[in-house]
């Protein structure tokens, strides 16, 4: 392989998308990734960096656009981290989200099957029902650029819920008018560090701001502000964080105007969900992935089936509709105490809901000789533990369906899983998060005895 070298062109044709969104390029045997690059482009390209293994590159020219290439509609694009495909038609960005899966269930996970379909998206645009704004030391509210902690104005994000750009912009108002010290990360000094906005399908928001401290000045002021601005909201609470770290939440939170919870009706369910409670952001995508996830299940009304990471109970509870009687466990003790009641307000009696750790709390249920027909697991992006997956596989459960945010951590699951025992059955994508890089998946994984 021919070496590289930092500031020299090259002609190359793009033949795929990295899991960043960026495109890839082959040159004299050597992997280029190049930003805003688009398959089957042949393009002149520029080595802006020399890598161990890889090469970064920037487009000089583009000598056949390709037809999937779009404008980008959103002004921050290329600026703000948030978005990878802003340059490719939606059915372009489907194509790498579905491959992206695909390699990775095949290459890292080593299973033989084929990622059926992506469900895409019927509303790419404002589809985000949480919305967090970091806010740069000189009280600019935005989102953070690409690998950084630079953040770049942007309230009026294409992805977010209108009412979160509306109380974004309210509160760097309120900023201005009274001089309150943002946040400043490398020095550990300034208040406001994060605006938080949730939003429910009726368009009703719950605000919170994340504050280095145990109070903001002019409180009622800020109150006044953002209920102007959005006159749907619900309440308007105060999270202490204190700490440096880029954790965006603290532990201590204080309810400065209304309620500290927010209701949203999911799959026909009623949900009260607090400020920390996990809850898919893309509403109607998630209808459809929960959906997914309830067939697969295979439920007959007989089966007990237990759910790691239970979140506010959205999907425990959509599960108990069709089996005996389902346990969903979740270490977020603000969720449990959401998932209990939201199971009260939906009159479902067959749930269960204890808070532990995932590990902690397949390890015990195994101990106690739980046999779950099923089980169903929505970790986040890190996966599941070593230690998870053989507490799971002690159960000896028929099946597992897992629901992941991050395709190489459920590809190594997978494979782990294929050492106890399991073997990987159905695997779909669903676009969760249109325009940005991420992508959801569930699989079905099956006792092979079964």
């Amino acid at each position: 392989m021919e070496a590289l070298e930092k500031g020299s062109v090259y002609t190359a044709v793009i033949d795929g998308y990295s899991s960043e969104g960026l495109g890839i390029a082959r040159v004299n045997g050597a992997v280029v990734f190049v930003p805003h690059a688009v398959r089957g482009e042949e393009i002149d390209l520029r080595i802006t960096k020399v890598m161990k293994t890889s090469c970064a590159g920037e487009i000089v020219k583009i000598h056949n656009p390709s037809p999937e290439r779009m404008e980008p509609e959103c002004p921050y694009a290329g600026k703000c981290g948030g978005c990878a495909y802003r340059h490719l038609t939606y059915p372009e960005e489907l194509w790498a989200k579905r491959q992206r899966v695909q390699d990775a269930l095949t290459r890292i996970g080593g299973a033989e099957v084929t990622v059926e379909e992506i469900l895409g998206a019927e509303q790419p645009l404002h589809y985000r029902n949480k919305s967090i704004y970091p806010i740069s030391p000189v009280g600019e509210v935005g989102f953070y650029r690409a690998r950084s902690h630079e953040v770049v104005p942007a309230a009026d994000c294409l992805l977010q819920a209108p009412q979160a750009g509306a109380v974004a912009r309210a509160v760097e108002g309120y900023l201005r008018a009274f001089s309150v010290p943002a946040y400043d990360e490398r020095a550990g000094r300034g208040l406001l560090r994060h605006i938080y906005v949730r939003t429910s399908r009726e368009g009703r928001a719950l605000v919170c701001l994340a504050v280095n401290g145990k109070e903001l000045a002019h409180e009622r002021e800020l109150v006044e502000r953002i209920r102007a601005a959005c006159p749907d909201t619900v309440g308007v609470v105060l999270n202490v964080n204190t700490r440096q770290t880029n954790v965006i939440l603290g532990d201590g939170y204080r309810t400065l105007w209304g309620e500290d919870t927010l209701e949203d009706t999911l799959c026909g369910l009623r949900f009260r969900l607090s400020i920390p409670s996990f809850y898919q952001v893309n509403h109607d995508q998630a209808e459809r992935l929960y959906g997914r996830a309830v067939e697969l299940a295979d439920l007959t009304g007989r089966e007990t089936v237990l759910e790691l990471y239970c979140g506010a109970g959205t999907i425990t509870l959509t599960m108990a509709r069709k089996a005996a009687q389902v346990i969903g466990a979740e270490i977020v003790p603000e969720a449990v105490e959401n998932a209990r009641e939201n199971a009260r307000r939906n009159g479902i009696e067959n749930v269960t809901f204890f808070c532990a750790d995932a590990g902690d709390a397949a390890a015990r249920l195994a101990a106690e000789q739980l046999r779950p027909e099923v089980v169903v697991v929505d970790p986040p992006r890190k996966g599941l533990g070593e230690e998870v997956v053989a507490a799971i596989a002690s159960m000896a459960p028929d099946r597992v369906v897992y629901i992941s945010c991050d395709p190489g951590t459920l590809g190594r699951d997978v494979k782990r899983f294929a050492q106890l025992g399991y073997a990987l059955k159905r695997a779909e994508a669903v676009d969760m998060f249109p325009r940005a890089a991420h992508v959801e998946t569930i699989v079905l994984i099956q006792r092979k005895d079964s």
